[in-house]
């Protein structure tokens, strides 16, 4: 899908590979050691030359069955590539709209918590149907929360829960539910609404709307000098795009350090070599594990209003 000139999955490798570096470089903090892309094996050529653009900082994991199998295999290859990152910041790539300051707060919440996973309070009244025709009941919405991404965990805990995931059999439904399982808190990081999910074409033009409101430039991939741009390819390379609905299946994995370094002045803290390691899985057997979104954030709402004016 592109969304304005370029493809959706652009805009979070644009903020990975472009955004957060050069917001670190200007703060004296350390970027992301490694992004990895989740990518359908028959689409990785077409984004090989980005891959080559970035000297190491990307590359690719193929994905699982399910999404959990996707983001331990991306996991795995953070791991492999970049062994001392003490993090993992999981984020899926049909949600283009996320902030720095979105992802500054996420890591600083799981830098004192051990994980945490960008939210906002649902607004909708929500209603609950075994049969998807009568209403059973109406479920209080002042406990319900949103979950959007990057969720950022541990390492060592991320790779603990898959390894108890597969040993019981546990069904979870995001990357923070299986540090619930392990019974280990969960911090709820306050979003925006403006980082939405693009599922329909709506979706599309809302996010049209707040990436012009917002004054956004053109995507460009690849550093300066590469001429490699948002919706097209290299100087001297054919064109082409990443079909829609695999877009919407990518997960970035990164080791994103750009957060509590910033407001509060401490060490990069992606220096921990996880002592497990796990080899590619191609799938992963799940099956009890819930959320909980009762967890207390210690924070207010209503949220500040955000630049857009599609915050409410």
């Amino acid at each position: 899908l592109t969304l304005r000139s370029c493809p959706v999955l652009h805009y979070s490798l644009h903020l990975f590979l472009e955004k957060i570096p050069a917001y670190c470089a200007a703060n004296g903090l350390t970027p992301p050691a490694q992004v990895v892309l989740v990518l359908d094996p028959k689409y990785q050529p077409e984004y090989q030359y980005i891959v080559d653009a970035y000297g190491g900082k990307l590359a690719f994991a193929n994905p699982g069955v399910e999404r959990q199998g996707s983001v331990e295999n991306g996991l795995n290859k953070l791991v492999e590539l970049a062994d001392n990152c003490e993090f993992i910041a999981v984020h899926d790539s049909a949600r283009p709209l996320v902030t720095i300051p979105e992802i500054l707060d996420v890591v600083t919440d799981a830098q004192a918590v051990g994980a945490a996973v960008l939210g906002v309070p649902c607004k909708a009244t929500i209603k609950e149907s075994d049969d998807g025709i009568t209403v059973q009941r109406t479920i209080p919405r002042a406990r319900l929360w949103e979950v959007h991404t990057p969720q950022v965990v541990k390492v060592e805990a991320l790779l603990r829960g898959f390894a108890k995931v597969e040993r019981e059999g546990l069904e979870v439904t995001d990357d923070v539910s299986i540090i619930e399982a392990l019974g280990e808190p969960v911090k709820l990081t306050l979003g925006e609404y403006t980082n939405l999910k693009i599922t329909t074409p709506e979706d599309m033009d809302v996010a049209t709307a707040i990436l012009s409101d917002r004054g956004e430039e053109e995507i460009v991939l690849g550093g300066a000098g590469t001429g490699v741009s948002g919706g097209g390819r290299g100087t001297g390379r054919g064109g082409g795009s990443i079909d829609g609905d695999a877009a919407s299946e990518v997960d970035l994995s990164s080791s994103s350090g750009a957060g509590g370094a910033a407001a509060y002045g401490k060490a990069n803290p992606f220096s921990q070599t996880p002592k497990q390691r796990m080899d590619e899985k191609s799938y992963n057997s799940m099956s009890g594990a819930r959320m909980n979104d009762g967890y207390d954030t210690g924070r207010t709402y209503p949220a500040p209003p955000t630049p857009s004016k599609w915050h409410e």
